[in-house]
């Protein structure tokens, strides 16, 4: 076992401090990696804040973490020390399920193991996250990053870009669609970047014309107000595809009668229940109401990939690891373009 530093809320609702935690040693099928940069995910938040009523004490999060490898054990084969690598929102699943087989980790039936907050044999009894110095992981769940990606701006895409790519290329989304973002924050940027680069004709769709110029630089072609009653009218049964990135509970209809015959809306920002659903807008426009969570681990290093063949990194503000209490009050204000991420060589 190694003690490394690290960050961690301690109780309920708590201000993250330092705090040491150990790393297990590396095993025959395991891999090292120090962290050089981590991605600050509102999930961490709501974990720290207990909001979900699931978390552990003390927490350390973190799940968007690129790094340098520094050691592997004798039986890993895909990386080698200085390597750069990434682990995203898993480490681990059962690998025997229907799921596992079909490279689809993140719907293990047996539920996958998180990167941080989750039960394991680790020092500590619970995994812990990129918020520290150095992670250790399986191979199977460590991802290779293209080296001529920007690595801190990469960060995010273990997250929030792997969350939305997955719909994206799920639904099939490609030329001649076309697409609505609803919502332009940490997922809906991504989002926009995504469906452009997939050729799609790309609308976003938010309540703030504020956030109009923003969208077009992402890639927007265009951008629909949905406060706007007269703009919506205009635009309804002209959607292919939906990605809904709205993190809050908010009304649904109006976005499902946005949809063509035979369109889908896709949730992927509101994990939480959300307001009535008319059944007879999906009924009579034969629509679909669906949601997706990020992406198996083949998967997510393809959405990589395609990153670095489009160029495709997240909008980042860089902060030292003694910024992060104010970064989650920013973070709470939506007081952030699009995604805070660590600088973890701040972390003594």
């Amino acid at each position: 076992m190694t003690q490394i530093s690290a960050y961690a809320a301690q109780k309920i609702k708590d201000r993250m401090q330092p705090f040491p935690i150990e790393r297990r040693a590396v095993g025959k099928t395991d891999v090292r990696i120090d962290v050089e940069y981590c991605g600050v995910c509102h999930t961490d938040l709501h974990f720290v804040n207990n909001d979900w009523g699931m978390t552990e004490y003390p927490v350390v999060p973190g799940h968007e973490i690129v790094g340098r490898v520094t050691e592997t054990g004798e039986e890993v084969e895909k990386f080698k020390v200085g390597d750069l690598a990434a682990v995203g929102v898993m480490v681990d699943s059962c690998g025997e399920c229907a799921h596992c087989r079909n490279d689809l980790q993140q719907y293990c039936k047996q539920g996958f193991t998180a990167t941080y907050n989750s039960p394991t044999d680790d020092p500590g009894g619970f995994t812990y996250g990129g918020y520290s110095k150095s992670i250790v992981t399986g191979e199977p769940f460590v991802l290779r990053v293209p080296e001529t990606l920007e690595t801190s701006a990469t960060a995010p895409l273990l997250c929030a870009g792997i969350t939305t790519y997955s719909p994206l290329r799920h639904w099939e989304v490609s030329e001649g669609m076309k697409v609505g973002i609803a919502g332009l924050g940490g997922l809906g940027h991504m989002g926009v970047k995504f469906a452009h680069a997939m050729g799609a004709h790309t609308v976003m769709i938010t309540t703030s014309e504020s956030k109009a110029e923003d969208a077009r630089k992402l890639g927007a072609d265009d951008v629909l107000l949905s406060t706007d009653e007269d703009a919506m009218a205009k635009e309804a049964g002209e959607f292919d595809f939906i990605l809904n990135t709205i993190p809050v509970n908010h009304r649904v209809d109006p976005y499902l009668e946005l949809l063509k015959l035979d369109g889908t809306m896709c949730v992927v920002g509101a994990i939480e229940p959300l307001d009535q659903v008319n059944a007879a807008q999906l009924l009579f426009g034969r629509r679909r109401m669906a949601g997706s969570i990020i992406g198996g681990i083949k998967e997510t290093q393809r959405m990589l990939d395609f990153c670095a063949e489009k160029n495709i990194v997240s909008e980042i503000e860089l902060i030292r690891m003694d910024q992060i209490n104010e970064a989650f009050d920013r973070l709470a204000g939506s007081q952030v373009k699009y995604r805070f991420v660590i600088d973890m060589s701040s972390l003594d």
